[in-house]
């Protein structure tokens, strides 16, 4: 079992800044590739960034260039900083771990909201 809790959410103004926290615990060595996930009011969930265990990073085309994804394995904890937000990037943004047992693991949920 893996257990992600998300934070670093909240409210901020176009073009601003934030950045979100994901801490691994658990069965944390059997971690592949981990990401962040959004959703949005009314929309299906989508894939933001996602990180192997290598370092390798693949990002979604509408954040390429604002967003990055980084992983403190000392610390089991992936980030995502994102940049120049703008209010389409407003939704709930979720923390995923792909095990080598191909399990899948999500975190609650941290709510980011980009007013205009």
């Amino acid at each position: 079992q893996v257990q992600l809790v998300e934070s670093g959410g909240g409210l901020v103004q176009g073009g601003g800044s934030l950045r979100l926290s994901c801490a691994a615990s658990g069965n944390i060595f059997s971690i592949n590739t981990m990401g962040w996930y959004r959703q949005a009011p009314g929309k299906q969930r989508e894939l933001v960034a996602i990180i192997t265990s290598g370092g390798t990073t693949n990002y979604v085309d509408s954040v390429k260039g604002r967003f990055a994804i980084s992983r403190d394995n000392a610390k089991n904890t992936v980030y995502l900083q994102m940049n120049s937000l703008k209010p389409e990037d407003t939704a709930v943004y979720y923390c995923n771990a792909f095990t080598a047992g191909l399990h899948t693991y999500w975190g609650q949920g941290t709510q980011v909201t980009v007013s205009s």
